[in-house]
């Protein structure tokens, strides 16, 4: 039996490719990613030419049981996503689960993932903090942010340029105008930027300058 390496890549900047994740997916029999296209340029840039496989949202569920098989085999899989650290609203946990439940290992490496430093850089309480990831788009959305308006702790939420303007809108119907909100976009990149303020100001920023890239909303918890 193998195991199942978690393999973080780069949200933006090559450079932040680890040693040990160039090592881990030069060695691995078999590279799980979530678009083969954008991994097969990282891979390149690293001269990595270990086999590939897609594996996304679309066909995780598919193919769980045939990629336990193979670890079970012997295979040594290393799964990536296009950005960051899988299962980190990405594919991955499916697997993941899989494998623990099969007692296969698992091991995840230390490496890029966006929250972090949106979080970090964001001024806002860092002691106590909820991921929230993509709120939901219709289904469940009031629901969800009706109960969020009470929470304490720093929330985090990543967001899609197009989407900002309306889900900023929404926190100042729920939350208030005057919460304290950071925006941080295209992390690590050469047009990276993050604008803090309140609710109702970072709104107007954007509005008047509508944004471009991935994004992260980091927002104060309720006093």
């Amino acid at each position: 039996m193998s195991k199942l390496y978690i393999v973080p890549t780069p949200i933006g900047n090559l450079k932040d490719m680890t040693f040990r994740a160039v090592e881990v997916l030069e060695q691995a029999d078999l590279i799980l990613a979530e678009d083969t296209r954008t991994s097969g340029k990282l891979l390149k840039h690293f001269e990595i030419t270990t086999p590939m496989q897609s594996h996304h949202m679309h066909n995780e569920h598919k193919m769980v049981e045939s990629l336990v098989n193979k670890l079970k085999s012997g295979t040594t899989i290393a799964l990536i996503s296009d950005a960051g650290t899988p299962a980190i609203s990405d594919p991955g946990f499916l697997l993941t689960r899989a494998c623990v439940e099969n007692a296969i290992e698992v091991e995840c490496l230390p490496g890029a993932t966006a929250f972090v430093p949106a979080l970090v850089n964001s001024g806002l309480p860092n002691d106590k903090f909820v991921f929230e990831g993509f709120l939901p788009v219709k289904k469940g959305r009031q629901t969800r942010l009706t109960f969020l308006a009470e929470e304490t702790r720093t929330m985090i939420f990543y967001e899609s340029p197009h989407k900002l303007i309306k889900t900023l809108t929404n926190f100042c119907e729920y939350f208030s105008e005057d919460r304290q909100v950071s925006v941080s976009r295209e992390l690590t990149k050469l047009y990276e930027e993050t604008v803090r303020g309140t609710a109702k100001e970072v709104l107007e920023h954007y509005t008047n300058k509508p944004p471009k890239g991935e994004i992260v909303i980091v927002v104060a918890g309720k006093k």
